[in-house]
């Protein structure tokens, strides 16, 4: 007899085979005929559409009905169409996309790399903000839809704070910081930002503000000043936004693509799966071919590889001890200091690699699984080279990760910096005394409560708690101090207490050596390993639908090195799935997504500190707009 889970997945193969006679007959209606001409001329089409992660979620076997697209896939795709002959255009279009800034300033230099290998690239927008229309900026011509606009009005940065909802339900953080910038327990324990904080945060929007008006300005062959005053005159509707010079044509999609022909005289197609991987062909017909297909998908398949591959390995999320999660239906996921611990140790002892790129972003998190990443990754550096690559964020713990490398590069918006560490607990005994809940606790030992969040510090266990932090503290400027040396200009204490940078004010101090993305810090990589043909190899591998939905199921521990475990939630410690939470959730989204975000990662915070008491955190979730 079957047992209860494999008779699902039994009654899963079934279904699909019986469901077979309606999936042959639409795929008679809706096969395309072969084309026997090849077409002298393509435009390449590219949706910009949601988010962009950093490593991949998903492969040609996956079921998503959006699979996730990462950077890396898009800029591959780029590069492969600008050394094609055969493309004359790439065309952007943009559906609601959600890039951070360093992403985009990344896709910008693609753009303006495909205008400087002759092709023609064309931004349609519907409508923009100001991230997405910094990418189209850099294109030969930009296109609006009549009704669209660009939102272009400037820097907003959020924080969110949450002791005015733990005053109402009795509960209090009291937590401890070493460095007067290190904020990341300021959302819990204040209603706003202390000045030290506010003054980080205004230097911040400042850079961000002038790299908006000096980009712009250059791209749309604008004045400064002038940019400056355009974006204070902002938002814009489409025919307000032709008049100022921001875009140079308004029109429906459909006008938008019979201009393109008309430029090139009819003789070009529009390319919209441009080298993109396509999934296996199922053959329901043959029952064989079928489970043979099937088998693939179970399988895990591993990329065979010849000697002088690159690895890049992705440091994504808010970092935990132990094995990365990711959650089987979302976006969502943390990475583990296990998990990328034993990437690094196998990366060191196999000789088909010769160099790592490590692609960050990340917030931080705990300070035990970035110094264990830490030191696997100096390890890494002694035997090959290795080089960082620095996406929206990488500060705090992800910046820790970082200076175990040689090389560090950073787009200018990436976040990054935040050297310092908090500690403490979150005191629950006024939710409990509100909820009629009493505790009664017996110990043996001074300090057996010093963790008990029904009470607040004692003085004695708060100089306890400050000393364990300041020694850690003094460790991690002791990380960066011998990763970055002489390079610094400033002492490290002045560089460090929790400031945080942005990528172009990192580089002016040190912190960074190159302003550049990921193609540039692969490039290097290889130019240092010598290597003039490579193949990438991304790590941690992606799972598919079928190895997460079958790991889900058996609740079985995956023993992999480079694995992912399977969460229903990021939030562990949270129950999200109520109806109500859900419904509120799912209102929130809609109403304000990045608010919600924020919230959630801000969240995620609390549970780092219940679980691991001593975090390397970007302080609070900062939210660009």
């Amino acid at each position: 007899m079957l047992a209860g889970d494999q008779w699902r997945v039994a009654c899963w193969i079934i279904g699909c085979f019986l469901l077979s006679p309606v999936l042959r007959a639409e795929d008679k209606v809706v096969a395309p005929s072969a084309e026997t001409e090849a077409k002298p001329a393509r435009a390449v089409v590219f949706s910009m559409a949601g988010p962009l992660t950093e490593s991949p979620r998903s492969n040609e076997f996956s079921f998503d009905i959006e699979p996730k697209r990462s950077l890396y896939s898009v800029l591959s795709r780029l590069e492969q169409a600008r050394d094609d002959d055969q493309v004359s255009a790439v065309v952007f279009t943009f559906d609601q996309p959600a890039i951070g800034w360093a992403q985009m300033q990344e896709l910008r230099l693609a753009i303006k790399a495909l205008r400087e290998a002759g092709k023609d690239v064309y931004c349609y927008l519907e409508a923009a903000g100001s991230a997405a229309y910094q990418m189209a900026s850099e294109a030969t011509e930009i296109v609006i839809s009549p009704v669209g606009g660009v939102d272009l009005r400037g820097v907003l940065v959020e924080t969110a704070y949450f002791k005015g909802l733990m005053d109402k339900i009795g509960v209090e953080a009291d937590i401890e910081h070493c460095g007067d910038y290190k904020a990341a327990g300021e959302p819990f324990t204040q209603t706003g930002p202390s000045e030290p904080a506010r003054e980080m945060i205004e230097w911040l929007v400042k850079d961000l503000y002038d790299q908006l008006v000096e980009s712009l300005a250059s791209a749309r062959d604008k004045s400064v000043d002038q940019m400056r005053t355009i974006i204070d005159n902002g938002p814009y509707t489409a025919d307000e936004a032709l008049a100022a010079g921001l875009v140079d044509r308004v029109m429906h999609v459909e006008d938008f693509a019979d201009a393109v022909r008309d430029h090139y005289e009819d003789d070009i197609v529009f390319d919209h799966h441009y080298a993109s991987e396509t999934g296996p062909e199922l053959d329901f017909t043959n029952m064989f071919s079928f489970f043979k297909t099937f088998g693939q998908m179970m399988s895990k398949a591993h990329q065979e590889i010849d000697t002088g591959a690159i690895a890049v390995v992705y440091v994504e999320g808010m970092i935990v001890d132990g094995k990365s999660e990711e959650e089987l239906f979302g976006d969502g996921g943390n990475v583990g200091g296990t998990t990328i611990r034993r990437i690094f140790n196998r990366l060191a002892s196999d000789d088909d690699y010769e160099a790592v790129v490590v692609r960050i972003d990340s917030p931080g998190g705990s300070a035990l699984a970035s110094d264990i990443m830490w030191h696997s990754l100096s390890e890494l550096a002694a035997v090959k080279p290795v080089v960082v690559s620095m996406g929206n964020v990488a500060a705090s713990g992800g910046y820790y990760l970082a200076v175990g490398s040689s090389t560090i590069f950073a787009q200018p918006a990436t976040i990054t910096g935040s050297i310092g560490v908090i500690g403490g607990k979150v005191v629950t005994q006024g939710l409990w005394d509100w909820l009629g809940v009493s505790f009664h606790s017996t110990q043996q030992g001074k300090n057996a409560d010093i963790l008990n969040n029904k009470q607040r510090f004692t003085k004695p266990q708060r100089a306890k708690i400050r000393e364990h932090l300041e020694a850690i503290y003094t460790t991690f400027k002791e990380r960066v101090t011998t990763g970055r040396g002489k390079l610094l200009v400033k002492d490290i204490d002045d560089i460090a207490g929790g400031r945080v940078y942005t990528g172009r004010q990192a580089k002016n101090l040190g912190l960074v050596d190159e302003l550049g993305g990921l193609a540039d810090a692969i490039d290097y990589a290889a130019n240092e390993a010598g290597l003039d043909d490579y193949e990438i190899v991304e790590f941690p591998e992606p799972k598919t639908f079928i190895d997460l939905f079958m790991q889900g199921m058996s609740g079985q521990d995956d023993s992999e090195d480079n694995g992912y475990d399977v969460k229903a939630s990021a939030l562990t410690g949270f129950s999200l799935k109520a109806p109500g939470v859900t419904a509120m959730l799912d209102t929130l989204k809609r109403l304000d997504p990045v608010g919600l975000r924020t919230v959630m990662r801000s969240l995620m915070r609390i549970e780092l500190l219940a679980n691991e008491g001593v975090l390397m955190a970007l302080p609070g979730e900062l939210s660009i707009r």
